[in-house]
């Protein structure tokens, strides 16, 4: 399933104290209205962020428990479209968070939104299909990541300038920003996606351990996740285009590798693609890295695919 539609299976009970991971901490979300997006926003909020979701689809709020509504903003953006809406979008954010007695802060910034190829090679990609693909799965992630390291880098210069106990000579900073990418397994294989995808991927990557190096000094993480098979949007794109629109030819050669991790249905005459991976465990992972349990984890890029990138 795409996310959990029994809310209350997500959370486990616990008492009405505050939740030092989330309180008062703020976080973005993009692609929050599905998958592996909504499993995040979903988590995030059960752990008490305060989390500003966008996606270029309307978000349902019967997806979310009605207690964490308040602490709930959405804003719908394309984020290709606009080359302004990242820098707008995370503008939006800090003003609704101050609107709720916040900090005008982002804590936490979550590149979920992505979009599949249709498995074309580099002989066979269209120009449209390369330019969508990049544009939604690198370009609008490191924009993204643009918007965030302003006030991020504010908030470690504040933090720097308020510490009592650090000595005068370090060049640390204090905790003061985290950024998670959504990769893939295609991000580090040549073997499961399109040429478009596969590219993204990899450059988003890099993206990641560019931003870890670069603002490493300055209290500011970033990491990556590197899905494989998910039962998410872009699973249930992959199990469409095998009837419409699929580069037959270029998914020949890759089927073969996701049938080591595909599991066959239970009904029998059926296309469609079943994996033991979730959107909510690929959120779990994002969690953990948000932490403080994973304080000096930077520059990593956590499979989350069942040993698949093994291989």
């Amino acid at each position: 399933m795409l996310y959990n539609t029994l809310l209350d299976q997500l959370y486990e009970p616990r008492s009405t104290t505050i939740d030092p991971l989330g309180y008062g901490r703020v976080a973005i979300v993009t692609g929050c209205a599905s998958g592996i997006g909504l499993a995040c926003t979903q988590l995030l909020l059960s752990h008490q962020f305060w989390v500003c979701g966008i996606d270029r689809t309307q978000f349902d709020y019967n997806l979310l428990r009605v207690a964490d509504h308040s602490r709930f903003h959405f804003h719908r953006a394309d984020l290709v479209a606009d080359p302004n809406a990242c820098d707008d979008s995370a503008r939006i954010c800090l003003h609704a968070a101050a609107n709720n007695d916040l900090p005008r802060r982002i804590d936490v910034l979550v590149n979920v939104a992505g979009v599949l190829d249709n498995f074309a090679s580099a002989d066979t990609v269209t120009d449209a299909t390369w330019d969508q693909v990049l544009a939604v799965n690198l370009t609008a992630p490191v924009r993204m990541m643009r918007a965030v390291l302003g006030p991020m880098k504010e908030q470690a210069n504040e933090k720097y300038q308020q510490s009592t106990h650090m000595a005068a000579s370090s060049s640390a900073r204090p905790a003061s920003g985290i950024i998670i990418n959504v990769a893939s397994t295609a991000g580090v294989s040549g073997a499961v996606a399109g040429v478009a995808y596969t590219a993204s991927k990899h450059g988003l990557i890099g993206a990641t351990k560019n931003v870890a190096w670069r603002f490493r000094n300055e209290g500011i993480r970033c990491n990556a996740v590197l899905p494989g098979a998910v039962d998410s949007s872009i699973g249930q794109a992959i199990a469409g285009r095998m009837a419409d629109g699929l580069d037959a030819a270029g998914f020949a050669e890759l089927a073969p590798v996701h049938a080591l991790q595909a599991r066959p249905e239970t009904e029998p005459n059926t296309t469609s693609i079943s994996t033991d991976i979730t959107a909510l465990e690929v959120a779990k992972a994002i969690l953990f890295l948000v932490s403080d349990q994973a304080s000096s984890i930077n520059g990593v890029c956590l499979p989350v695919d069942k040993a698949w990138g093994a291989m």
